[in-house]
């Protein structure tokens, strides 16, 4: 793949929104051809792709692959600046993470627009998480700027970076080292529109993060393949730990105890990376840990009602405690994708969590083995 967005060339696609005329010959030797680039607009220096305000097929099907963590960390798109319809040097410049969910999303919104989009290099992170480590930052936008041209293509000097991006810019040394000051978009690409339309003026609204029901449930499918990574080893692990018993060792109890510690991992990660997340408004306590910990437990409790007889005291209280924790670990790990928490917050109740967490399971684990003699 070549360094730089401008070196890049496309396939044409009916589904793109670029002007037939537009798109280049379908090869070009020498270069990478991208589904979502339809076309060139040259430019004093030299030509800039054009990209496609329709999504296709293939993005579809992407997006999919990143909401359950498949190939996430090489879905990014090339650096660099990109033009959507046909910009010129009062055209709007926009400022985008190469997380190639971001760029869709943006160019999406832009759509019936023209408009310039400089994507910073942030190793395809999402312009949130990457202000935090630092890609998404001055230093990146200082480079991308002058490797571009970008002071040759414009004639004004102001660049549009999204609001989730700030914690990463320094906006006055922006200002001194490259010449352009940055203006701060609303959080929504959706609002982009009406951003642009109101004289680059941001609403209340604009300005508010949400952090609804189903903007939730959509993170869901990460959490669950980050534990399920793990689960493999763990489920073999408690197959073999479920035969021992009296006997020392037998094959039934390795199905029916280990199978039964297996559902009862499941039944908690679901409880912790599922409902935590989608009920966390209304589950009592303020720190995830407490609130995974709440629905852990009113999921055992549901089961031991209709279970409890067939399990007995020792494996009961085993399968409660277990469940509670495992949930509590796990609606802890999603303060990750939260509005709610800070880095420090997030430390504070690990450092008060993790243990207690980890001394449920051991006592959970005594009561289990406890049961098999």
């Amino acid at each position: 793949m070549h360094e730089d967005a401008g070196q890049r060339a496309a396939e044409t696609s009916p589904e793109t929104g670029c002007a037939p005329s537009a798109c280049p010959p379908r090869d070009v030797p020498g270069y990478t051809l991208c589904h979502y680039v339809c076309g060139w607009l040259g430019s004093a220096r030299g030509d800039i792709p054009q990209v496609a305000t329709r999504l296709t097929r293939t993005d579809t099907l992407g997006h999919w692959r990143m909401r359950w963590n498949l190939g996430r960390n090489r879905y990014r798109v090339v650096a660099g600046l990109y033009a959507v319809g046909t910009p010129d040097s009062s055209a709007p410049v926009l400022l985008c993470a190469n997380y190639k969910l971001s760029f869709d999303l943006l160019r999406r919104a832009l759509d019936g627009l023209d408009a310039w989009l400089l994507v910073l290099d942030t190793k395809g992170i999402n312009v949130w998480c990457a202000a935090g480590k630092g890609t998404f930052g001055t230093a990146e936008i200082v480079r991308r700027v002058a490797r571009s041209g970008l002071d040759e293509i414009v004639s004004h000097r102001t660049l549009i970076a999204p609001q989730l991006g700030a914690p990463g810019i320094a906006a006055h040394l922006v200002k001194k080292e490259c010449g352009f000051r940055i203006v701060y978009g609303p959080v929504r690409a959706t609002d982009i529109k009406a951003f642009l339309s109101a004289g680059q003026q941001a609403t209340p609204a604009m300005r508010r993060v949400t952090f609804t029901p189903w903007e939730r449930t959509i993170l869901t499918p990460v959490e669950l393949t980050i534990f399920g990574r793990k689960l493999l080893w763990i489920a073999l692990l408690l197959l073999l730990l479920g035969g021992i018993g009296e006997g020392f060792f037998s094959f039934g109890n390795l199905w029916q105890r280990g199978g039964g510690a297996i559902l009862t991992g499941l039944g908690g990660l679901v409880a912790g990376a599922v409902i935590t997340p989608i009920l966390l408004p209304w589950l009592p306590g303020r720190a995830f840990a407490t609130k995974g910990a709440v629905a852990g437990g009113a999921v055992a409790v549901g089961a031991l009602l209709v279970y409890g007889p067939t399990l007995g005291v020792l494996n009961g209280i085993a399968f409660l405690l277990s469940i509670t924790a495992v949930a509590s670990y796990c609606g802890m790990n999603f303060t990750g994708s939260s509005t709610y928490t800070s880095p420090s917050g997030v430390e504070k109740e690990m450092r008060r969590a993790l243990p207690l967490q980890m001394g449920t399971l051991l006592l959970a684990a005594a009561f289990w083995f406890a049961a098999a003699f």
